[in-house]
């Protein structure tokens, strides 16, 4: 397997998914703006996406992948099945309880996320409607640990388009049928995360089924006592009390950021929102699909004992998270203004928004190269079973970033949440990376500092360009339809691709470099 070839696949999947994310947001902020609603919404469906964090994508499959890697690498198949069976039993049980708990105990949840809500009590009817959405997502995230095992990028990466688009058709029909009837109409953009969830479970069913891993789920009391039981399931659970600390200490600081947003402005805990939906973009095309792709890879040759193989494949992954890592985070820091203008700046989304969406994107932008490097750095740990070190790190950089809190969010506002959060991001990788180079788990190979001498080269070019950009157009000012400003937007970012990559070609780097098999 090509693995430039699996990233690039999962990395366009994921394109899809989030320039419909984003349409998602231009809908959102064109028909709320950044409001109490907003504030509401944004609070109700980040509780359900914590929990998601915790037990989904972060403790489950940071315990799980790396297990069913080993276990099918060593043991074929039919003991991965097996494996599959028990603790999808276990896990749908404890979600069915989690899900009943989570929709009576809304109005706690509320409080301590968002206590300073001007909507409190519909943020509390938004976080009922959805909290099953957990469930949902946890079942999704098991089919994805199974999918992406077996080298079935595809579905994976594809999956999140279809909440996108319930959300997209709940704010384009379902707002103004829920207006006419005297609806709140916000509730719509609940009922549309649902049915998005519904739907990316059930595109799970036939791609398990395709390759003949479709759970069994126990329903007997003596099944689920046997599933408990399992060998694999206690060795989950035991891996997952440590991710699951580790986890929580990044969704702590989540919540305290937004607990702290929320008594900041109205409208704070939306611009930041906004912003991160955009630096999420960049994060989710380059630093999930690389460790989507890396973990399976670095769990199977842990298994082999195979520490040359292990090396050269974090080696592989950080080159080329500098590589397109840089570039991104330039956009964000000098042509922030040009994408959130061209994004969001339509209808009830105003240009004062539009400047305190761009303050928080900054921030972020700071960190992105941190924040994208931890997608490979953290599953170099998780891949040998080592999640206890990533969680001590995690504890550490949570201090330091609510220090940081203290220093800059009377100074900045809500921005230096965001601010805040990139350092703190920074800081977490460089000591990940400290750690494997310590214990000699990651041996650079050679030829990086020429490497990283061509790639900064090739992106001061690229930032001089983005900055005369940022400063020769008024993007909040511009006089044109949205289709001609994505436009305007779409040929400075591709005329700054072009002189990049173009620069790296001169200089002696081309993708071919990179396409190291699996």
């Amino acid at each position: 397997m090509n693995l430039l070839k699996a990233a690039s696949t999962v990395s366009l999947l994921t394109l899809v998914s989030r320039i419909t994310g984003l349409v998602r947001e231009q809908l959102i902020a064109a028909t709320f703006g950044a409001s109490a609603a907003t504030d509401a919404f944004n609070v109700a469906f980040r509780i359900p996406n914590l929990f998601r964090r915790l037990f989904a994508e972060g403790a489950f499959s940071q315990a799980f992948v790396p297990l069913i890697g080993a276990t099918r690498e060593r043991e074929g198949d039919a003991a991965a099945h097996t494996l599959v069976d028990a603790v999808a039993t276990v896990l749908a049980w404890v979600l069915l309880t989690t899900c009943v708990a989570g929709v009576v105990g809304a109005p706690v949840l509320v409080w301590l996320i968002g206590a300073g809500l001007a909507e409190f009590d519909t943020a509390v009817l938004l976080t009922r409607l959805m909290f099953p959405y957990i469930g949902l997502m946890s079942l999704v995230a098991l089919a994805a640990g199974i999918l992406n095992t077996w080298r079935r990028f595809a579905v994976p990466a594809a999956t999140p388009v279809l909440l996108n688009l319930a959300v997209i058709t709940a704010a384009w029909l379902g707002v103004p049928w829920f207006e006419a009837r005297g609806v709140q109409p916000i509730l719509a953009l609940g009922f549309g995360v649902m049915v998005g969830g519904l739907l990316q479970a059930a595109v799970q069913v036939p791609a398990l089924r395709a390759i003949g891993m479709l759970p069994r789920v126990g329903v007997a009391p003596a099944a689920v006592a046997a599933a408990w039981r399992h060998a694999g399931t206690r060795r989950v659970l035991k891996q997952m009390a440590p991710a699951l600390l580790g986890v929580s200490v990044a969704q702590l600081s989540l919540v305290i950021n937004t607990q702290i947003a929320s008594h900041v402005a109205v409208g704070a805990v939306s611009w930041l929102g906004y912003a991160d939906r955009l630096m999420e973009f960049p994060t989710a095309l380059l630093g999930v699909a690389l460790g989507v792709v890396l973990l399976p890879q670095l769990s199977a040759a842990d298994a082999r004992a195979d520490a040359a193989r292990y090396s050269g494949l974090l080696d592989w992954g950080l080159r080329l998270v500098l590589l397109l890592a840089l570039p991104c985070a330039l956009a964000l820091l000098l042509f922030p203004t040009g994408l959130v203008a061209v994004l969001y700046h339509y209808g009830r989304f105003s240009p004062g928004d539009v400047a305190a969406t761009v303050s928080a994107l900054r921030g972020y932008g700071v960190g992105l190269l941190g924040i994208i490097a931890i997608k490979v750095l953290a599953p170099a740990f998780y891949a040998r079973g080592d999640i206890r070190t990533p969680v001590k790190i995690a504890i550490g950089v949570l201090v330091a970033t609510q220090a940081l809190n203290v220093v800059f969010v009377p100074w900045l506002g809500h921005a230096g949440l965001a601010l805040s959060i990139g350092l703190g991001a920074l800081v977490n990788a460089g000591l990940l990376l400290g750690g494997l180079l310590r214990r000699g788990t990651y041996r650079p190979a050679a030829g990086w500092s020429a490497f990283a001498l061509k790639v900064a080269a090739a992106n001061v070019l690229a930032g001089g360009m983005l900055a005369l950009a940022a400063v020769r157009i008024d993007w909040v000012g511009l006089q044109a339809g949205p289709w001609q400003r994505a436009g305007a937007v779409a040929a400075v970012l591709g005329a700054v691709a072009v002189v990049y990559f173009g620069a790296l070609a001169a200089l002696g780097l081309r993708p071919r470099d990179f396409a190291r098999r699996g």
